[in-house]
């Protein structure tokens, strides 16, 4: 029998959770023959809710899913697991600036990174999808001391799908025509969704759609503030695409990239090629080559439009940086 693959998630009974749990039992992430053990985690007044949603993945009899493990205590949840998936953090309410949710869920983060750090198995992988993620990824890393750099990763991938959809739509296109779309540094308002190296059909989206003013405008706004956007429509955050980016950025890191395309994830800075200062984690085009090693993309040449972006979401960064210097 294959020996399953324990995946800690947090913030289980979460609305993103709700959308990711029963398909990671399901087989469409980590293939048909592997099973998997799910341990959750959440914070004591959710357990009872986090039951619940047990008693659903139960009922799903799903054949791949050999156990439920469910906590309050990040030793237990973060025990073995060979991914973690890091959903749960101190949401932004009304009033909020982002330094004061940052300043929040750093605690949070410092307390994770130390469990994964003592208890997680010795090939742990992790994903931080909770808000500010590049941030929260951070704090947890540095708190993690014993894992390897190149296990971390923030999520950027909804960022990427929103603007590989808007791409589509502008040019009557299927989705899956649209590839070599790239997110450069924080899942923020400053993000840079990259379309001067996007492809339509193989060829140049700029091409395709010659309307540098969109591109430049319309597109980049609605990329940006696509999550506020959401929020302000249906009175909740994103959860089901948020989920979706996540199952996309974790088979995005176990399969080989496809010849010529990338994807984007938020990584440790040291030692990228476009100059971005060490210390972060920064959103670059990576691939995952066939030895299982994740690289980011080289030798992309950047319009000085580029630069100027990719330099904005890096000085939030750095700012952000200095606001949770404490926890590092």
């Amino acid at each position: 029998m294959t020996t399953p693959i324990r995946i800690a998630v947090t913030g289980g009974a979460g609305q993103i959770a709700y959308n990711l749990l029963f398909r990671l039992g399901n087989g469409e992430v980590f293939g048909p023959q592997q099973p998997v053990i799910l341990q959750i985690l959440e914070i004591p007044p959710a357990m009872d809710a986090l039951r619940g949603v047990v008693m659903e993945l139960q009922d799903c009899a799903q054949p791949l899913l050999h156990d439920i493990i469910i906590s309050d205590d990040p030793a237990v949840a973060f025990k073995n697991a060979n991914w973690a998936i890091l959903v749960g953090g101190m949401p932004r309410g009304p009033g909020m600036e982002r330094s004061d949710l940052i300043a929040a869920n750093g605690p949070i983060f410092v307390e994770q990174g130390q469990a994964i750090n003592d208890y997680a198995a010795d090939d742990i992988r992790v994903l931080v999808v909770a808000n500010p993620c590049n941030s929260n990824c951070l704090v947890a890393k540095a708190n993690a001391p014993n894992v390897p750099p190149d296990r971390w990763f923030a999520m950027t991938r909804l960022d990427e799908n929103r603007a590989a959809s808007q791409l589509a739509r502008q040019a009557g296109v299927l989705v899956s025509e649209v590839s070599n779309v790239a997110i450069w540094g924080n899942h923020s308002a400053t993000q840079f969704p990259n379309f001067e190296h996007a492809l339509i059909k193989g060829k140049a989206a700029e091409i395709v759609i010659d309307d540098r003013q969109w591109l430049e405008s319309e597109f980049m706004t609605t990329v940006q503030k696509r999550g506020a956007a959401v929020i302000n429509a249906r009175g909740k955050s994103s959860a089901a695409s948020a989920a979706n980016a996540a199952l996309d950025t974790i088979r995005s890191l176990i399969n080989p990239t496809a010849p010529g395309d990338w994807f984007s994830a938020g990584i440790p800075s040291e030692g990228n090629p476009y100059g971005i200062e060490s210390g972060l984690i920064y959103s670059f085009p990576l691939r995952r080559d066939g030895d299982g090693s994740v690289e980011i993309v080289c030798g992309l040449s950047l319009s000085d439009y580029a630069r100027g972006k990719i330099r904005a979401t890096e000085v939030e960064l750095l700012q952000e940086h200095d606001a949770i210097i404490d926890l590092l």
